[in-house]
């Protein structure tokens, strides 16, 4: 027997963060917790984006009817028929989705007194680094907050992107962190031409990978990048469900995969596992979300090669503290507590 409750939270951002589709000071998460008979309790959460057709009335709207699904069911551990069933009952809606799925997971191992990543056999010790975000300011304040993020262990930086002086910004970066690994994500803000001088130019600076260049809207776009791009490219706008991994197979050689645009962990490791047999790598990502998203999708990285798992990081206090991190090392080995590990301070 199983009941279930949702709240929303407002999450101040340590520094307003800004992409090239513009910028953020608050994080709106709605938290959602599933209770046993016995009163055990799988924490979960959604982390809403407009750009993908999701708001935190539209998440609160849904789930009430999502919720439903799981309490009729009443198994933790029923969960390809209670995935099933939630997608019969709401169309979309990932972000919804995904906070029922990671608080079902949650409770599922807990139940059963095991981390996640010990339920499903995965190796701790193949967890990728964690980027970090510089989000678009002025230069010398990005070379400030580079000099700040070096200062606290991260070592691998994701360097947002999509003015006219982006590659001022990327040497200014360089310059505070000579070591780092750098990758830069446009948020689909170049044309292909400018993408393709863009990579010429990145390379001089040692970058890792490019992500979403172009807009998602211009599939050929994005093929003309990859066939003529100097550096790996990885497509996030580009991939958001299951038939996309192989609809970009031919277009990119990363899928950033999130649990927010997934639906949850079980579609994540699907399009985890479609992704190798394309032959792609795979990163994973996430919104600006607590701990007690962001510990979830933690689990998952022993998969995945490449790790951009800062969210609950740009926040000013998260109430949820999850999977331990020491700057970009991501500490799954350390995790002492079942389920995901995340838990209210």
């Amino acid at each position: 027997m199983l009941s279930a409750e949702f709240e929303r939270v407002s999450l101040p951002l340590a520094d307003a963060f800004t992409i090239s589709r513009g910028t953020q000071e608050v994080a709106e998460n709605v938290l959602v917790r599933i209770t046993d008979g016995g009163g055990m309790t799988g924490i979960g959460a959604a982390a809403p984006v407009g750009h993908y057709g999701e708001t935190p009335d539209t998440v609160e709207a849904v789930l009430p009817d999502l919720l439903d699904v799981v309490e009729s069911v009443g198994d933790p551990h029923a969960t390809a028929r209670i995935e099933r069933e939630l997608r019969s009952v709401v169309n979309g809606n990932p972000a919804a989705r995904a906070a029922v799925d990671i608080a079902l997971h949650d409770l599922a191992a807990k139940r059963l007194g095991v981390p996640l990543f010990r339920q499903w056999g995965l190796d701790p010790d193949r967890v990728p680094k964690t980027s970090f975000t510089i989000g678009l300011d002025a230069t010398e304040r990005m070379r400030e907050k580079t000099r700040e993020a070096i200062a606290e262990g991260y070592d691998v930086l994701k360097v947002k992107l999509g003015t006219d002086r982006d590659e001022e910004i990327v040497a200014a970066v360089r310059e505070e962190a000579p070591e780092a690994r750098i990758r830069v994500d446009a948020n689909e803000a170049w044309t292909p031409r400018e993408a393709v001088r863009m990579t010429d130019r990145l390379d001089a600076h040692d970058v890792e990978f490019v992500e979403q260049p172009v807009p998602a809207s211009d599939p050929k776009g994005l093929k003309f990048v990859y066939e003529r791009s100097s550096l790996p490219i990885a497509a996030d706008e580009s991939c958001v469900t299951l038939p996309d991994v192989p609809a970009v197979a031919d277009r990119t050689d990363i899928v950033n995969l999130k649990l927010m645009k997934t639906g949850g962990l079980t579609e994540a490791q699907r399009m985890i596992h479609a992704a190798r047999a394309h032959g792609l790598e795979v990163m994973l990502g996430c919104m600006i979300e607590t701990n007690a998203a962001i510990a979830a999708a933690c689990h998952l990285a022993p998969l995945v090669d490449y790790a951009d798992l800062d969210g609950a990081l740009l926040l000013d206090d998260d109430e949820f503290e999850g999977v331990p991190m020491d700057g970009s090392e991501i500490r799954l080995a350390e995790v002492d507590r079942a389920g995901t590990g995340a838990r209210r301070t």
